[in-house]
């Protein structure tokens, strides 16, 4: 079936869905990407699929087959296989690693390694804790706000706001100093978008070198060097922590216990990392997207500043339009039925989290944005035990933005491309230029 794909991605046809939709490319542009996962979810949302220069895997495009495979971690495992790499990828991380992960982090492990580790800071990020950072958020929150107003009217919202406002958040919470903040920005997007060319071009200008997979331009960042980088940065912090805590995060994942032992190394840096990019390039995704969405749709923008109780519903729509995370792998450990189709043992499972989002059977009316969505059911932060640690955070962070952006904002339009970055794991918007006014 003919996609209209793009041609630029090496090895990749033009005319195979079973290429298009691990095509970073295809994640640049929503209405492709919808428009296949669409055809899937009515007419094979269980497809195997045979990608050109990937093993092959289930496509699993539905609500619920997501929600039945996330509930059966005893039969599903994160461990063997959790985002989709091109396979000279996986053989590349296995020859520098030994396993299958470049990362030892709470989505790359099953139980019951992944239950302890996470019991370490699970009270930390529930909302009892989480109310004491409430005001200090709000206040970062006003701090950007006051920003897009000294910018004198225009700005890129992504680049200007959206990606520095929850990085903050996070460096606060790990105990950075704000002046690593670009340092931090720069290893999230390489890690997250290593095929994107704007990635690519700027690691390039820093002198960072070349990678182990290609992108259009047969170039693409070394995700090793952006680990060990990583790892270095994060090394000193955890000896300083052990030799003078703090009330912070680091804190807490510096001098963890792991079954009456220290915490392992490659664990306590793998921890770090997860809260420290994930924890801020996904909630940056859904703030753009979702401002993105009120301005597209001046009606739901007048009726969330006519009634702000609708606020925390919005958030819930915001965050399921733009699903950030797009998706992760699971691999079976023994035969499952599905949908009367045989998964068999050792087969690779890619539950396309954007897809469930616009599921019919779920979501009345699933491509209209409606800031007073009823029972919104987005997954967009995983189901089951692998559900994302950070949730609660991530929705105070982008209510406290709303919260103090909408009652001082006049007008807003946007002036320019918004373009979305070309990643198929973790994407949104990269530029999106507004004019606005501003009190």
């Amino acid at each position: 079936m003919d996609d209209g794909a793009p041609a630029k991605f090496p090895g990749y046809s033009a005319d195979r869905l079973d290429d298009a939709i691990v095509n970073p490319e295809f994640y640049a542009d929503e209405d492709k990407i919808h428009d296949i996962f669409t055809r899937l979810r009515r007419e094979d949302p269980v497809r195997f699929v045979e990608p050109t220069g990937f093993r092959p895997f289930w496509a699993i495009t539905k609500h619920a087959d997501i929600q039945e495979i996330e509930k059966r971690n005893d039969v599903f495992s994160a461990a063997h296989r959790t985002y989709l790499s091109p396979i000279e990828g996986e053989e590349w991380v296995k020859s520098v690693t030994g396993d299958t992960h470049l990362f030892r982090t709470l989505v790359d492990l099953d139980d019951p390694v992944h239950f302890k580790l996470r019991q370490l800071t699970q009270s930390w990020f529930m909302p009892p804790n989480l109310k004491k950072l409430e005001a200090r958020i709000a206040q970062i929150a006003k701090e950007h706000v006051d920003r897009m107003a000294e910018l004198g009217g225009q700005c890129d919202f992504v680049k200007e706001v959206a990606v520095w406002y929850p990085l903050r958040v996070i460096m606060e919470i790990l105990g950075v100093p704000k002046s690593d903040e670009p340092f931090m920005l720069k290893l999230t997007q390489e890690i997250f978008g290593p095929g994107d060319p704007d990635v690519v071009n700027e690691s390039e200008r820093a002198g960072d070198g070349t990678a182990f997979s290609s992108s259009d331009n047969g170039r693409a960042v070394d995700l090793f060097q952006t680990a060990q980088t990583l790892f270095q940065y994060f090394g000193a912090i955890t000896a300083d922590r052990r030799a003078n805590p703090k009330d912070d995060l680091s804190t807490i994942i510096a001098n963890g216990m792991i079954d009456g032992a220290p915490i392992g190394e490659r664990e306590a840096m793998s921890y770090y990392v997860i809260v420290a990019t994930a924890g801020h390039d996904t909630t940056s995704s859904a703030t753009a997207g979702g401002l993105r969405q009120l301005i597209l749709n001046p009606a739901e923008m007048a009726k969330l500043k006519a009634d702000p109780a609708l606020l925390s519903g919005a958030v819930e729509e915001m965050i399921r339009w733009t699903t950030p995370v797009k998706h992760f792998m699971r691999t079976a450990m023994e035969d499952y039925p599905l949908r009367g189709k045989t998964i068999r043992k050792g087969d690779g499972l890619c539950l396309f989290f954007s897809s469930g989002n616009r599921d019919e059977e779920v979501f009345e009316d699933p491509f209209t944005f409606r800031v007073d969505r009823p029972n919104n059911r987005q997954i967009a932060f995983g189901y089951g035990v692998h559900l994302c640690l950070g949730m609660h955070l991530a929705r105070m962070e982008i209510r406290a933005l709303f919260a103090e952006l909408l009652p001082r904002l006049k007008s807003i339009e946007i002036t320019g491309k918004a373009v979305n970055s070309r990643s198929n794991f973790v994407s949104g918007l990269k530029t999106m230029p507004v004019r606005y006014e501003i009190v």
